[in-house]
């Protein structure tokens, strides 16, 4: 009689180890779709941001600036894109703002907006790009060939898909029109509603 197999690491442990050595995205890619879709009740709250390094273009630009992460209020209330306002407050930021579209099709500016002068000047003007109102909503989208909780952002083309790690972290896939490959990002909760 053969031993049952070994079970491998769990989701979290295998997250964790692909966040501390970095990845490539094939791989990266290849962990999200082994993981259980996201509901959009499993979202609903606050959630901190951290990236997960595949050597894409905006691997720690969201950090440099301040990125704190998400927040979900409800279906139609969610906040795509929270930052660190610099005296220990979380500011909600409207992402028509960002010209991501525009970066992502001219690499140079990318490369500036890693500078720190450029990171100085989007951290002195976070005020004026600050918003009170939501800015995306929650709908369950197909996505990688699984209907999961996606956040649809109002004022660009772009969708974060997430699936669920465990009950606490969920991993996101930045889908975006105009970028070749995906921007993974790692949510954890902060709070519930």
């Amino acid at each position: 009689m053969t031993a049952p197999p070994e079970p491998g690491p769990s989701p979290a442990a295998r997250l964790a180890a692909l966040q501390e050595a970095g990845t490539t995205a094939a791989e990266a890619l290849s962990f999200y779709d082994s993981l259980r879709p996201a509901g959009v009740d499993d979202l609903l709250g606050e959630w901190r941001g951290s990236g997960l390094r595949t050597g894409h273009p905006f691997d720690g630009l969201l950090e440099r600036l301040g990125w704190y992460g998400k927040r979900f209020d409800g279906p139609e209330d969610a906040h795509p894109l929270l930052f660190d306002d610099g005296r220990g407050r979380v500011a909600a930021v409207d992402p028509a703002w960002f010209p991501v579209s525009l970066v992502a099709r001219r690499p140079p500016l990318l490369r500036l907006a890693h500078h720190r002068a450029a990171v100085r000047l989007f951290r002195a003007g976070l005020p004026l790009l600050r918003t009170r109102r939501p800015r995306g909503r929650l709908r369950m989208t197909e996505h990688r060939g699984v209907v999961t909780a996606t956040l649809v952002y109002d004022a660009l083309p772009v969708h974060d898909a997430f699936r669920s790690v465990d009950d606490r972290t969920v991993l996101g896939l930045m889908d975006m029109r105009g970028l070749d490959a995906p921007f993974l990002f790692v949510l954890r909760r902060v709070t519930r509603p």
